[in-house]
């Protein structure tokens, strides 16, 4: 069992759950009333509840229990599958689907789906074979996963070295008046909630270029391009302008467009092939949901 201590701070205020949450990476508030519920979590060496007041100088220690191991098995899908060799497979992935296992998903997710199709490249760990890189849950489109370490190793460094191509269409609230605009804002664990990201000075570089596509008054279709790859990095930059994505549950506002989930579409990827050095692009349509969306915007617009 891990154990985290540290000492409260005098400018923190309220409750133990927030202030924990608010303070270490990587665990949810619910995560720590749920430690705090099972006297996981003490406080000056007593276990506490979630309303307890932090006091200056409190002395927390957090039991963290050992993680489970996730047996990562193959499962039998129908993948979309967009292009395959012997050294690599690119997948239009749906939306709603999680790219690899991780607590909480250790089943049905794009990894299990291809494991059962293909052998994938182990260098990067058991719950990520062959994954190169992803995309949220509720975001669809195109992957490029490797088959092969030699594949994987090269993939990996075209993406380090933003020598690939990535493009993506998204629905935004608002009226975008430029057409055309790059986003340049480091972005890094929001300190209010653990489960965002968040614009942040201490964070990463994160850049974003977008080019202004349709217009539809209340909503603006755009296709943005990646120069960089942090999480949520779309969504978080998005908003950061004053236009997040429309149907994005963590970002976005409540009321927003039906759908799915966040109005996001990885359409475009390319990249050098890792054995032949050929130049390959792939392109994909937005889902159903996404296309009907565009013809009712349409249609309100005219």
């Amino acid at each position: 069992m891990k154990e985290i201590n540290f000492t409260i701070e005098e400018s923190a205020k309220g409750r133990l759950d927030k202030v924990i949450a608010e303070n270490v990476a990587d665990l949810t508030r619910s995560q720590v009333q749920s430690l705090i519920k099972k006297g996981q979590i003490l406080v000056n060496d007593v276990p506490t509840t979630n309303r307890y007041q932090v006091k200056p100088n409190d002395q927390v220690i957090i039991k963290l229990p050992d993680p489970v191991a996730i047996d990562v098995q193959p499962e039998k899908m129908d993948l979309d599958i967009v292009y395959e060799d012997d050294d690599v497979i690119v997948v239009n992935k749906p939306q709603g689907m999680v790219v690899h296992p991780a607590p909480g998903h250790d089943h049905g997710t794009l990894v299990n789906g291809l494991l059962a199709h293909t052998p994938l490249a182990t260098i990067n760990g058991e719950l990520r074979p062959g994954i190169v890189h992803r995309i949220d849950k509720d975001t669809s489109g195109l992957l490029m996963v490797a088959k092969n370490d030699q594949a994987l190793v090269s993939l990996s460094k075209q993406l380090k070295d933003k020598t690939n191509q990535r493009k993506y269409w998204a629905i935004v609230h608002g009226n975008i008046k430029e057409d055309t605009g790059t986003i340049n804002a480091p972005i890094g664990r929001s300190k209010k909630d653990r489960k965002k990201m968040a614009i942040n000075e201490e964070g990463r570089p994160a850049v974003t270029h977008f080019k202004v596509l349709e217009r539809f008054g209340e909503y603006t279709l755009i296709e943005c391009q990646l120069e960089t790859g942090r999480t949520h990095q779309i969504r978080v930059h998005l908003k950061y302008i004053g236009h997040p994505v429309a149907g994005d549950p963590l970002y976005g506002p409540r009321k927003t467009l039906k759908g799915n989930g966040q109005f996001l579409h990885a359409k475009l990827l390319g990249f050098k092939h890792p054995r032949t050095g050929e130049e390959m692009v792939f392109e994909v349509d937005p889902p159903a949901i996404f296309q009907a969306t565009l013809k009712k915007l349409r249609a309100i617009s005219d």
